[in-house]
């Protein structure tokens, strides 16, 4: 069925700055004393640079890159102001961040858009599939959760209270039941209904790869049956506050399935939101979605610009 819709990201930036605040108030302090009475860039600023990054959770790899690109501009551009550091710094963070498309919106081309959604168990993967039904059907979408995670206590109720809040439909069987078939129900009946977006919950453990991947492997198959391109997303939701426990979280749930695209929860009562940047450089995933608070309005289309001039406070060109 032909269908596109695009959807912008809106212009109010208030949310995205106020769930950065502590990552950008303890990154620009430490900055702040890497150049404070410094009058040029050189090998022991670099190394204090380095030491900024790592501990905010920019991770090992990613900060090296930053550091290798920085020291280049450095030595062909002739910059001896170490204040114009935080602003190379900025651009070089903003072009290192992972993007395969416009940053500012989120594209849908087939209908009923299939969404599997993964992550641990505490990440906030129910809170966000409630978001994200609220988020579509803001947006004018009619929106069915399946509810797929069929083996941990209470993730069904958890799931239709969220969806409840949405105001969207809901496919459940009783706990237990198989999650392939769950995710069948799911897509036959928006199918039948003719809605625009299918969020299906999985199972929240990677204790075992080989499990999940099988499990995540026969709910694709099943949907195949109904739509020979799903699912057209499988998004990994990952807890921004748990900083390089993320990273490692997506770089398995990455090793175990193919993640198409991510969401990061919770950064608003963290300072590791650092940890986006490492995870978007080191996966080359693109980051969809943002949390940036608890409500179930508080979700934004992530936007990679937006998000580098919140985490510096500062406009980027």
């Amino acid at each position: 069925m032909n269908f596109f819709k695009k959807i912008f990201r809106k212009s109010n930036n208030d949310k995205l700055e106020k769930s950065l605040e502590k990552t950008s108030s303890s990154f620009l302090e430490k900055i702040k004393k890497v150049v404070v009475g410094k009058t040029k860039v050189d090998a022991k600023t670099l190394d204090e640079l380095e030491e900024v990054l790592i501990t905010s959770d920019v991770g090992v790899k990613t900060t090296l890159k930053i550091i290798d690109s920085i020291e280049e501009r450095v030595q062909k551009e002739k910059y001896t102001n170490a204040q114009e550091l935080d602003t190379i710094l900025k651009e070089e963070i903003s072009n290192i961040i992972f993007d395969n498309s416009d940053s500012d919106s989120y594209e849908i081309k087939e209908k009923p858009h299939i969404i599997l959604v993964v992550g641990v168990n505490g990440v906030g993967k129910t809170t966000s599939i409630g978001k994200l039904a609220n988020f579509f059907k803001n947006q004018g979408l009619s929106v069915m959760i399946g509810a797929a995670d069929t083996f941990r206590a209470a993730a069904i109720e958890q799931l239709e209270e969220w969806a409840g809040r949405a105001k969207v439909d809901i496919v459940k069987q009783e706990m237990g039941s198989d999650p392939a078939s769950v995710s069948y129900d799911t897509l036959n009946s928006a199918i039948n209904k003719n809605h625009d977006i299918v969020i299906i919950d999985t199972a929240g453990r990677l204790h075992n790869k080989v499990n999940l991947m099988n499990e995540l492997s026969k709910i694709g198959r099943v949907l195949k049956k109904l739509n020979l391109n799903a699912p057209h997303e499988i998004l990994l939701v990952l807890d921004g506050s748990t900083g390089q426990n993320a990273y490692e979280q997506a770089k398995q749930f990455s090793e175990a399935t193919e993640i198409t695209s991510m969401m990061v929860t919770k950064l608003d009562g963290t300072a590791k939101g650092g940890v986006v940047i490492g995870i978007s450089d080191q996966l080359s995933i693109p980051i969809k979605f943002i949390g940036t608070g608890e409500s179930i309005d508080d979700i934004e289309i992530f936007d990679k610009k937006q998000f580098v001039e919140s985490f510096f406070k500062k406009k980027i060109k």
